[in-house]
């Protein structure tokens, strides 16, 4: 059986064991965040990061009960944390915030970034604007939906370099479905990471990398596993370059990605209420 591809840092250290801790310039922490467990893990080693098919970087993992909907109690203590793991990531207090929405709207797995846009709170135009002192407490924030290369004949990574030398952000938020290494994960596990991401890698469909090295600015990487190796699973040869979703995937990649959105506006926009992101977002 080949290995199993996932986009998961914590998985990939999983696999390990206990020679993961021996790791140079590794360090694994776990905690509780809004309820939530959470495993924070940093790289620092190239020779590390190699092993572990990672770039250098700091990488949150928050593990949910089960998707959460709007109408679900642990709400808003999901979004917060999501929140807070962006913050550790970095958030400038000066300068605009351009997320990238990645990702396929017409393949359910892959639709959590443009599903996500549809809850993010845009600002740039209305900070700019007639009316704008009503919005000088909001972050400056602008929104791009890249689709796919296959329909959009450029890739992501591009796209969004592009956008960047016009609108000149001062940081990168990449919202984009992974693929993880164990099925009882998807849908249940938010990672968020500073060192970028390469659209496709966890699927064996790699793109040019969106980073730091290609957008000369910081990017955080926002992702939750949708999919998994179904070779992994114990199809055997049969099934290689097959990938499993889950059976509710439409309504759990939905609330999925209204958990990021809303985590993420929270993030940007200092002193927002999960409520009054509902009237503002719709």
């Amino acid at each position: 059986m080949h290995p199993v591809r996932t986009d998961l840092a914590d998985e990939a250290a999983g696999r390990l064991g206990g020679d993961a801790l021996r790791l140079k310039g590794l360090t694994l922490r776990r905690e509780t965040l809004g309820g939530a467990p959470l495993l924070a893990l940093e790289i620092r080693d190239p020779e590390t990061a190699e092993k572990l098919g990672k770039p250098p970087g700091r990488y949150f993992t928050l593990e949910l009960p089960a998707p959460l909907s709007r109408a679900s109690e642990r709400f808003g203590a999901a979004c917060s944390a999501v929140a807070e793991m962006i913050r550790r990531c970095g958030v400038p207090e000066e300068g605009g915030i351009l997320v990238a929405a990645l990702g396929n709207p017409d393949i359910t797995p892959d639709a959590l970034g443009p599903l996500c846009a549809s809850s993010i709170l845009v600002t740039r135009h209305l900070k700019s604007g007639a009316g704008a002192a009503l919005w000088r407490d909001f972050a400056s924030v602008s929104l791009l939906r890249t689709g796919v290369l296959g329909t959009a004949g450029v890739e992501s990574a591009l796209q969004i370099r592009a956008l960047c030398r016009s609108v000149r952000p001062a940081l990168v938020i990449a919202v984009d479905a992974l693929a993880g290494a164990e099925a009882s994960r998807l849908c249940r596990s938010i990672q968020v990471c500073d060192s970028g991401i390469a659209p496709g890698s966890g699927v064996c469909n790699d793109r040019r990398r969106i980073d730091r090295a290609l957008l000369g600015v910081p990017v955080i990487a926002v992702g939750v596993p949708t999919v998994t190796d179904a070779e992994a699973l114990g199809g055997g040869e049969d099934c290689r370059g097959l990938f499993v979703t889950p059976r509710d995937i439409d309504s759990s990649v939905r609330s999925c990605a209204r958990v990021v959105a809303y985590g993420i506006n929270l993030a940007l926009h200092r002193g927002l209420s999960v409520e009054q992101i509902d009237a503002l977002v719709g």
